[in-house]
């Protein structure tokens, strides 16, 4: 299964409140909020970390407001890191199975930890974020990402 597939298969199975959009592909989150009619901020942007440091060679998907900027100190301290780097386009796929700018907010490798801001669910009723695909997005309910993620909820941003 494509990782769209695995997504469209999770939030089906717990009965999430989605809507499944098709659009021109972007990775842009500005130009993408604007194709989809959300505000930026309520984009789910996904940035897949490599973590090291404290004895820790973790991965993690940090998830945070598309209008902010990630403290990659902070992503570090959450999973026990000292510092934190973004992955390389090869590690992301093999992690994710997506391109950088389509890797939605949710982790399907057990090698890859889930980090998100709390920020993501305090803002809006919904949030928006690539399926997979630079062309599919989603507008799914927080409280339904929230219970679906199972995040570690820490602060990331700036």
């Amino acid at each position: 299964m494509t990782t769209h597939e695995k997504l469209i298969a999770l939030l089906d199975q717990h009965l999430a409140r989605y809507r499944l959009m098709e659009h021109q592909a972007t990775g842009k989150c500005e130009a993408v909020a604007a194709i989809r009619g959300t505000e930026v901020g309520q984009g789910a942007k996904a940035l897949v970390c490599h973590v090291k440091g404290n004895g820790v060679k973790q991965h993690v998907l940090a998830v945070l407001p598309a209008d902010r900027q990630a403290d990659l100190s902070k992503v570090a301290a959450a999973v026990g890191g000292r510092r934190a780097s973004l992955a390389s386009p090869a590690e992301t796929d093999a992690l994710t199975g997506c391109v950088f700018g389509a890797i939605p907010p949710f982790s399907f490798h057990p090698a890859l930890a889930l980090v998100v801001d709390p920020l993501l669910f305090k803002r809006y009723p919904e949030i928006a974020f690539n399926a997979g695909l630079l062309d599919r997005s989603v507008i799914l309910n927080t409280e339904d990402y929230r219970a679906l993620c199972r995040a570690n909820v820490v602060k990331i941003i700036q």
